[in-house]
C-alpha cells in the first residue's frame, strides 16, 4: 500500500471525530456523541455480543465491519432518518457505496472491505447481522444514557423495538435487559 493512500484515508476518516450524530441534535440535545464515538461503541458492542454467539464467527471481520459501517459519513455527513426519507429511493445507499469506494481506493483489500460493508448493509452474513444488531443496540444504549444523565425522554427511539427485530438471540436478550433497566428507571413495566 502506498503511504499516501493511508494518509488520505485516515485524514478523511478522522473527520468522523467531529461529525455529530444528527439524530440527537434533531431531538434538541447538545454536546452529543460524534459518529466516531458511535462507531467505537458499535465495535465494542459487537465484541461483547460475539461472546454470546455459538455459531462460528469471524470476530476480526465483525470488528472491521463495525469500524467501516459509517465511514461513508466522513464524506456525506450523518444523514438522519427523517431527512433520508425525502431522498429518492436508493439514493442514500448509492451515495454511501460511491463514497466508500472512493475512500478505500488504493487499499490492497478495498474490494473485500466493500463486500464486508455490503454484508452489513444487507445483513447477509453472520458478521454483518451482528454489527447491524450492535448498531441498533449502541443507539439504544446511548439513548438510555442520555435519558438518565440529561433527564430527557427519547421515547421515539424505543418505539417499534418489539421482540424479533434483532437478527441474533443474544442481541434480543441484551435489548430486553436494557429495556428492563430503562423501565425500572422510569417506573414503567416492560
Amino acid at each position: 500500500m502506498e503511504p499516501q493512500v493511508a494518509v488520505t484515508l485516515l485524514r478523511q476518516a478522522l473527520c468522523l471525530k467531529r461529525t455529530p450524530r444528527t439524530g440527537w441534535l434533531l431531538r434538541g440535545l447538545t454536546n452529543v456523541e460524534s459518529v466516531a464515538e458511535h462507531s467505537w461503541g458499535v465495535a465494542l458492542t459487537a465484541m461483547v455480543l460475539s461472546e454470546g454467539i455459538q455459531q462460528p464467527l469471524d470476530v476480526k471481520k465483525a470488528l472491521i465491519i463495525a469500524l467501516l459501517h459509517d465511514l461513508p459519513e466522513s464524506v456525506l455527513s450523518d444523514i438522519p432518518s427523517p431527512g433520508s426519507r425525502h431522498l429518492p429511493e436508493g439514493a442514500k445507499s448509492t451515495a454511501e457505496e460511491s463514497a466508500l469506494a472512493e475512500l478505500l481506493d488504493g487499499l490492497p483489500d478495498a474490494t473485500r472491505l466493500r463486500e464486508w460493508w455490503t454484508e452489513f448493509e444487507e445483513g447477509s452474513s453472520l458478521e454483518g447481522q451482528l454489527v447491524r444488531d450492535a448498531d441498533r443496540l449502541e443507539m439504544l444504549l446511548q439513548a438510555d444514557l442520555y435519558e438518565e444523565s440529561r433527564g430527557c425522554h427519547l421515547d421515539e427511539f424505543w418505539h417499534n423495538q418489539e421482540v424479533g427485530k434483532f437478527y441474533l438471540p443474544i442481541s434480543q436478550a441484551v435489548y430486553s435487559a436494557l429495556a428492563e433497566v430503562r423501565a425500572q428507571r422510569i417506573g414503567n413495566k416492560v
